[in-house]
């Protein structure tokens, strides 16, 4: 599915990313986790196309084919989708207008009935207020509205490849739990790969990774499955190196 070998990424000049390699097959949920400042956010938005960091060396492959140097649309249209730790308002443009908007960018042919229906259908299955059609795209909503909202987006849109960056903040243990049955629904009906970049395991009460991965200083430096995670709750990460070495 995605492919990321010998990846060097620069911001304002500065190396963030250097010499990582991952990958992460189809229909597996794998976690990175890391201090602060370590490039997780930057490992994100690169595989998202976001040209304020620099490929400097290594490449991106979704399915066999380079996607790094590709605009962040046309890596939408390839089925990779990021769910925003801080999504962002856009006043004036309702989701039922931005949904169908990316629908026809993509090719999709549909009536407003057929449209409509889509909608409705994806409320319905997702436990979300229809009224979330008709509100303009985040503005005015709570963090767990605006996550409610991007997996109203993921179930629309279809991605193949969900990228949910510290998808727990602003969220409480309800709407974590919530959010994350309708991912593992949405992932057993698509067969769509995830990947979680994360602080804590809370997410991972629910959302169970086949693999682990800690990122320090620009470099994977352990990788593992859950044990890992829970090692890093209990040692805290300084507490996991040590124990490493």
């Amino acid at each position: 599915m995605l492919e990321i070998k010998n990846l060097r990424v620069l911001a304002d000049g500065k190396v963030i990313l250097d010499g990582l390699n991952m990958s992460i097959p189809k229909d597996e949920i794998h976690v990175i986790m890391g201090p602060n400042g370590t490039g997780k956010s930057t490992l994100c938005r690169t595989i998202v196309g976001d040209k304020t960091y620099e490929i400097s060396k290594g490449k991106i492959e979704l399915e066999g084919e380079k996607i790094d140097g590709l605009t962040p649309d046309e890596i939408a249209k390839r089925g990779i989708f990021l769910l925003f730790q801080n999504p962002i308002e856009i006043p004036g443009v309702t989701n039922a207008e931005m949904l169908r908007a990316a629908l026809v960018d993509r090719g999709v042919q549909e009536s407003i009935f057929e449209f409509n229906k889509r909608l409705n259908s994806s409320c319905e299955r997702l436990g979300i207020d229809k009224s979330f059609i008709h509100r303009n795209v985040n503005e005015n909503m709570s963090g767990g509205e605006k996550k409610k909202n991007e997996l109203l987006q993921i179930d629309v849109l279809k991605p193949n490849f969900i990228i949910l960056d510290e998808l727990d903040s602003g969220l409480d243990v309800d709407g974590l739990k919530s959010l994350s049955e309708g991912l593992l629904e949405y992932k057993k009906t698509m067969k769509a790969s995830i990947l979680i970049i994360t602080h804590h395991t809370n997410i991972l009460e629910y959302l169970h990774p086949d693999k682990v991965y800690i990122l320090n200083e620009g470099k994977i430096v352990m990788e593992g499955d859950e044990k890992l995670a829970e090692k890093i709750e209990k040692n805290g990460f300084k507490g996991a190196f040590s124990v490493s070495e």
